[in-house]
């Protein structure tokens, strides 16, 4: 009888043992890898019965080890990453001996009437892929899938808390079949690759549908596909848990509860402006009001909410949706974005005529952002009378605390962001907790403006950016720089981060 040994070890590598068959291991759940230079089995707990059985039945009588849940599903995976490869070299090899093509296109038939892709065992090794590829996204929390080609080969990144990271890298002639089989699922032209497309397809992961966002642009090498994944309202944090201080959320909240104006969100691609509005109208939402949102696309799906998807294609833009919408009897709008002088000027008469408009700006301050809307046109008065207040934010990454390093401020970097050279700070290393990143999730911080008399008054005479926040420094408005410097003396983030973020210099 043996005696299994536990072990916690997120790293272990696949093994290829000569004469063993690695398949069967697989498929009776236990795994080979090596441990300090030697090659051992490994199964978790959940499976040791199927696990035993198997070991009882093999000649070779490896070293057994119980691996925690985490490390054992990362080298099971691993497996089948490493089986997928084979069968897709197995296909390659194949597609280069054989001239006819009707089979590659034949493959992304094959799952369109599969309701869950985590059951579609058998299916083909590009499905199975793709398929793959969802899964690790969602498991890894990523909002975007990358898939790139260069001169020679292609490769997959995903983004994970707002950064690039890579997946894997591939044969060039892999990356065009998994295209074609994401254009399929998308219902997009599988023979054009010349002009770009934009798709949407749905997918069911363990029982949740998930919305995708596609686009494919032709490149010089080739095709490339960004693909965003969309959440479902569900999944929409409260207010109290986007990580902003309980004092901006009660100025939040102290702002909602006005029946008319216009509240705008702003920050750069990425900073976590939808959600924050989805936030604000979960907030306010209510049977007795009329919610209508006009988005591009819709991101997050709302049982209560009616939600207008652009389409410029056929003419139905943010300000022809604007119009229309005012027709129907609306309380509250949302747009998912001011881009133009025209849905700058509905928003601001819909908010005039006694609606409360939320919307976003691609502005990197609550200053910067009076002077755009001054620059597409809108009147100074009109500005002051109907804006309430704005929200500038970003997401900033949270250093791990299972792995984080004390640092020390460079002597050229303290002159320049005004830092105490002597100040305790922390740089991120990364550990199998925070999966070698560095980093844990994300926190919202953001500077909120509330439009009050001394700024209405201000607008009379300008609307320049810099004389602006001259006057918000003057009024003790905490900016994002501040709340950076503050993360950071904090221990909450690292230098880096909040350079790439915003500390702004001294």
């Amino acid at each position: 009888m043996f005696t299994p040994q536990l072990h916690h070890d997120l790293n272990l590598e696949t093994v290829e043992v000569e004469g063993v068959p690695t398949e069967l291991f697989v498929k009776n759940y236990l795994l080979l890898t090596t441990v300090n230079e030697e090659v051992v089995a490994c199964t978790s707990e959940e499976y040791i019965v199927e696990a035993s059985n198997y070991y009882n039945k093999i000649s070779e009588k490896y070293p057994l080890l119980i691996l925690d849940e985490e490390s054992y599903e990362r080298l099971y995976n691993r497996y089948l990453e490493l089986r997928t490869d084979k069968q897709i070299e197995t296909m390659q090899e194949e597609g280069e001996n054989s001239e006819d093509d009707d089979d590659e296109l034949s493959l992304t038939e094959f799952l369109r009437t599969s309701s869950d892709i985590l059951t579609s065992e058998e299916s083909a090794p590009i499905i199975k892929f793709v398929n793959a590829l969802f899964y690790q996204a969602v498991k890894r929390k990523a909002s975007d899938i990358h898939i790139e080609v260069h001169e020679k080969r292609g490769e997959v990144r995903f983004r994970v808390d707002g950064i690039l990271t890579k997946n894997v890298d591939l044969e060039k002639k892999v990356i065009s079949l998994i295209i074609s089989r994401i254009k399929v699922i998308s219902n997009l032209d599988i023979s054009e690759n010349r002009v770009p497309q934009d798709g949407r397809t749905q997918i069911k992961i363990s029982g949740e549908t998930l919305d995708i966002r596609v686009s494919i642009l032709p490149t010089f090498y080739g095709e490339r596909v960004v693909m965003r994944l969309l959440m479902q309202s569900g999944s929409v944090p409260h207010l109290n848990e986007l990580g902003f201080p309980e004092e901006t959320v009660h100025d939040i909240r102290t702002l909602l509860r006005n029946s008319h104006g216009i509240i705008l969100v702003t920050g750069p691609t990425g900073s976590g402006k939808t959600t924050s509005l989805h936030a604000f109208l979960q907030e306010v939402e209510s049977p007795e009001l009329n919610l209508i949102t006009v988005e591009d696309p819709v991101e997050y799906k709302s049982e209560t909410i009616s939600q207008i998807q652009v389409n410029e294609k056929v003419g139905l833009t943010f300000a022809a949706s604007l119009r229309s919408i005012l027709r129907q009897d609306p309380d509250i709008i949302m747009i998912g974005e001011i881009r133009d002088e025209e849905t700058a000027q509905i928003a601001v008469r819909a908010a005039l005529t006694g609606h409360l408009v939320f919307s976003t700006l691609h502005t990197n301050s609550a200053a910067a952002t009076i002077s755009r809307l001054a620059d597409m046109g809108i009147e100074p008065f009109l500005i002051s009378s109907s804006l309430l207040g704005i929200m500038a934010q970003r997401l900033v990454r949270r250093i791990c605390d299972d792995c984080k390093e004390e640092d020390v401020v460079a002597e050229d970097f303290a002159a320049e962001y005004n830092l105490d050279p002597s100040s305790k700070i922390y740089k991120s290393v990364g550990c199998k907790k925070c999966n070698y990143s560095g980093f844990s999730g994300r926190q919202s911080i953001g500077e909120l403006l509330i439009m009050n008399d001394l700024i209405k008054d201000m607008l009379k005479e300008t609307t320049d950016e810099h004389t602006i926040s001259k006057a918000l420094e003057g009024e003790h408005l905490v900016t994002i720089s501040m709340q950076l410097k503050e993360m950071l003396l904090r221990g909450e983030t690292s230098l880096d981060e909040a350079i790439r973020i915003g500390l702004a210099h001294a």
